[in-house]
């Protein structure tokens, strides 16, 4: 028998930013994690000014909400650490980046 499963979400567009505070509620993590992603690379927040901004001022776009939630599977999934996972990060963001280049060409080359 197939369970049916009901998921909520909020649609973020671009624009959207995210406070530290919401980041975490939307992760559910710690604050300290999301910490050392930002140590890491892995996250960046808005016009981060490591000596003038206090984290709990921090904002981060809906893009580094995906890419939290990335970080999320990363480590549950493959256990790698804060360093692997920037580097993951980074990497399936190129992949990315080279699949759209590549679907551009390919219908540049249908024309």
């Amino acid at each position: 028998m197939n369970k049916l499963i009901i998921l909520n979400g909020t649609l973020l567009d671009e624009q959207t930013e995210l406070s530290l505070n919401e980041l975490c509620c939307a992760c559910s993590r710690p604050a300290e994690w999301v910490i050392e992603l930002v140590e890491e690379g892995a996250l960046e927040p808005v016009e981060r000014e490591p000596m003038r901004q206090l984290e709990s001022q921090w904002r981060f776009t809906a893009d580094s909400l995906q890419r939290a939630r990335t970080a999320m599977r990363l480590q549950r999934d493959l256990n790698i650490n804060m360093a692997g996972i920037a580097l993951a990060l980074d990497l399936l963001e190129e992949v990315e980046t080279l699949q759209a280049r590549l679907r551009r060409y390919e219908m540049s080359a249908e024309d």
